[in-house]
Parts: C-alpha cells; sequence; structure tokens
C-alpha cells in the first residue's frame, strides 16, 4: 500500500508545477498591455486558449493514459510546458502568444488528467479526500511563486519570469514523471473495505465505458453544473489584475491577495473532498456551490473598499470554488467507476474550457463594452446558485445504470426457400 503514497506524492508535485500556468497569468497582463499595447480582450483570449487546450484535448489522451499508463504523457508534458511558458516571453505577436500558451494548454492537460486518474485509481476507498489533495497542488501550487514572479517582473520584466520559471517548471515535470504508473492487477479493494469507507456516497457500482457514461443523463446533467460553477472563479483567476487597477487596489495588495487565494483554493479542494467522503457529494455541491454564489458577490459589493477587504473576499470566492475540483472527479468515480477514470473525467473536464470562454475573452470584451464588472459577478453568481440546485436534485435522482446499445434484428428467414 505504500506505494500508492509514492504515486500520490508524484502527481501532487508534477500538478504543483503546472499551477503557475493559469493562476499565475494575471500578473502578466498588465506588462503584457504596456510592453505590446495589445487590448486586455485580445491578451485574455490567450487565457481562454490555454483553458480550452488544457481541457479540449484531455478526451484523446485520457483514454490513452488508461491504457498504457501517465509515465509517458507526463514526460512530454515536461517539455510541452517548459518550452509553451518560457516561449510566451519572447512573443512578438498575438498569434505567437496564443501558439505557445495553447502549447503549455496541452503539456498541462496531460498532467493534469493523468494525475486526477491516479486518485481516483489508487484510492477508490478516499476518493475525495485524494483528488482533493491532487487538485489542491493545482489550486495552490502557485502560491510560493507568485510572490518571486510579482519580484522578478518588478526588477527584471515579465520575459524573465516567463524564463526562469518556464525551465524550472519543466525539468520537475520531467523528473516527476519517471516514477508515475497506473496500479496493476495485484492492486485490488475488498468490496467490505468500499462500503465501509464512505457510507454517505452513493456509488453505482458499475464500471463504465466512456460510450456508456455519454449515453447517461447524468453525465449532461453534471456537465451543466461544471460550466456554471466553473465560471466564476475562472472569471477571477483571469481578471483579478486588471479588476484591482480599475479599483485602485494597490500591486502589494493584488500580490497578497492572489497568494492567499491560491492557498485556499488548495484547502478547499482538500477540505471538500474530505467533507465530501462523509457528506456526501451531492449534499457537499449544494452547499459548497451556495456559498460560492455569496463569495461572488460579497467581491463586487465589499470587496472594491479596501486593499484588506479585496484580499479577503478574493479569498472566500477561492475558498468556495475550488471544491470543483475534487467533488466532479469524485462523482465522476462513484457514477460512473474508476477502470475508465482518466477518459471518463476528461471528458466532463473539458467542460473547463466552456467556461473559459466565458471568464476569459467574453468577460474582458463585456467591460471594454460596459466599462463596468457588475453583470459578470450577478451573472456567474447566478450560475453558481442554480448549479448548486441541481446537485439537490441529481440527490434525490437514481443512480445512473447502463443503456445497452440497440440490436438490430435478425433478418426474417424465408420459410418458402
Amino acid at each position: 500500500m505504500r506505494s500508492r503514497w509514492i504515486q500520490l506524492l508524484g502527481s501532487l508535485v508534477a500538478m504543483i508545477m503546472i499551477a503557475n500556468l493559469q493562476y499565475a497569468w494575471t500578473l502578466f497582463v498588465e506588462p503584457l498591455q504596456a510592453a505590446t499595447g495589445w487590448k486586455l480582450s485580445d491578451i485574455q483570449w490567450g487565457f481562454t486558449l490555454f483553458i480550452i487546450f488544457e481541457t479540449w484535448v484531455m478526451p484523446i489522451e485520457g483514454w490513452l493514459i488508461d491504457r498504457i499508463g501517465p509515465r509517458i504523457f507526463i514526460s512530454i508534458a515536461g517539455v510541452l510546458c517548459g518550452f509553451g511558458w518560457t516561449a510566451m516571453g519572447f512573443a512578438k505577436t498575438l498569434g505567437q502568444l496564443y501558439l505557445y500558451y495553447s502549447i503549455a494548454g496541452v503539456g498541462a492537460a496531460f498532467v493534469y488528467s493523468g494525475s486526477i486518474a491516479a486518485a481516483l485509481k489508487w484510492f477508490p476507498d478516499r476518493r475525495g479526500l485524494a483528488s482533493g489533495i491532487i487538485a489542491a497542488g493545482f489550486g495552490s501550487g502557485s502560491a510560493a511563486f507568485i510572490p518571486l514572479i510579482a519580484s522578478l517582473i518588478k526588477q527584471h520584466n515579465y520575459q524573465t519570469a516567463f524564463l526562469y520559471t518556464g525551465v524550472a517548471q519543466g525539468v520537475i515535470i520531467l523528473l516527476a514523471a519517471q516514477i508515475l504508473r497506473n496500479p496493476g492487477p495485484e492492486f485490488a479493494y475488498s468490496k467490505a473495505s468500499l462500503r465501509s469507507a464512505a457510507a454517505q456516497v452513493r456509488r453505482s457500482g458499475e464500471q463504465f465505458t466512456t460510450g456508456e457514461m455519454l449515453r447517461s443523463p447524468h453525465f449532461y446533467a453534471l456537465y451543466a453544473m461544471f460550466v456554471m460553477m466553473a465560471t466564476g472563479g475562472l472569471m477571477i483567476t483571469a481578471q483579478a489584475g486588471p479588476l484591482a487597477k480599475e479599483w485602485g487596489i494597490s500591486l502589494a495588495a493584488l500580490t497578497t491577495a492572489l497568494t492567499l487565494t491560491r492557498v485556499a483554493n488548495g484547502a478547499s479542494r482538500i477540505f471538500w473532498g474530505w467533507g465530501s467522503d462523509r457528506l456526501g457529494r451531492e449534499t457537499t455541491m449544494f452547499l459548497g456551490f451556495m456559498l460560492q454564489a455569496a463569495a461572488l458577490l460579497s467581491v463586487l459589493l465589499v470587496g472594491r473598499g479596501s486593499g484588506v477587504l479585496f484580499a479577503i473576499t478574493l479569498t472566500l470566492v477561492f475558498f468556495t470554488w475550488g471544491e470543483v475540483f475534487s467533488l466532479f472527479p469524485s462523482i465522476t468515480g462513484d457514477y460512473f467507476g474508476s477502470r475508465n477514470a482518466a477518459s471518463n473525467y476528461s471528458f466532463l473536464y473539458s467542460a473547463k474550457g466552456v467556461s473559459s470562454i466565458i471568464g476569459g475573452g467574453l468577460t474582458a470584451l463585456l467591460f471594454e463594452k460596459f466599462g463596468s464588472w457588475s453583470g459578470a459577478f450577478y451573472g456567474s453568481a447566478a450560475l453558481a446558485l442554480l448549479s448548486g440546485l441541481m446537485a439537490l436534485g441529481l440527490r434525490l435522482a437514481p443512480l445512473p445504470k447502463k443503456v445497452a446499445r440497440p440490436v438490430a434484428a435478425a433478418p426474417a428467414i424465408d420459410s418458402a426457400t
């Protein structure tokens, strides 16, 4: 059993190394604008493309990871992440920025899919906690790097920050990949162990292929919920820098807020994942998603008052948002089994790409058109509220069951022939 903790550690390290690609991005937005003269919305479409490539290539490589194992793919990810992030510092056109950020997104997809699959495959008895720990690496991994990146940008330039962090991240991902593998046939848990692990968690008890999962209405309900809940946090992830500038929040206060939110984001994934093993996934979703709606409104109504209030309200947002990335993989394993965990969750995780279109480029366009962030906050709070209510509906619904493919009728035999 000790080997599964080694797998968890290796996956966690790899996830920490891709955290900057998403969560430190907002520090680079203003320097890029100042150096290039590009519009905010043009730059933020780069963020959207990163998320799209991080999420929409996962169904393909998730299927391969289930069958081949994570080592080769996460090794490739180290090269892609290191090159893409480093090269962004030398982008001379928007097209180059988009290309390099997309390359980093493909690398991040390999790491994310392989690491989350490790949690679901190696920890069927502690699915919520294990996926929460892995997801926390992505959610809070940039906390230690944000002050360093802010310092590099201030003392040198954004190109230097891209270069140093890009090379370091790529090398460490490559090293972490060498210890990772899928569990072999010797690894198994008894049904009694799984039953006693989490009495409140509803499990279908069946192993769904991805095709079988896609024929279940539960998948589409979860997909819609994921899109709605991911939007608010991605909006603030991308727009925190421009938002602080518009509200007159200092760079020091913004840096503090970003560091605290990364810690809260990681803690959220562990806390709510652990809680869901005890309260049940759907009940935990309802509680967390309702609080997320309130936290988003608190940023708009209270957070603009001072740097301190800005940091506090953003921290609340991320503590009630990060659970998305531990609860959804956990409930995917509960509903559809862990045998095809990488492939199945990869399809659900593509919902994050849809959310990034709303929270990244579209939100920036709306701000440029109307000069206000209010609509984005009210809209994302309403989406979080609706997602929470849908979680209650899933709690009341029966568990998914496999839907057999229709079998063509055999041709009739003419008795006269």
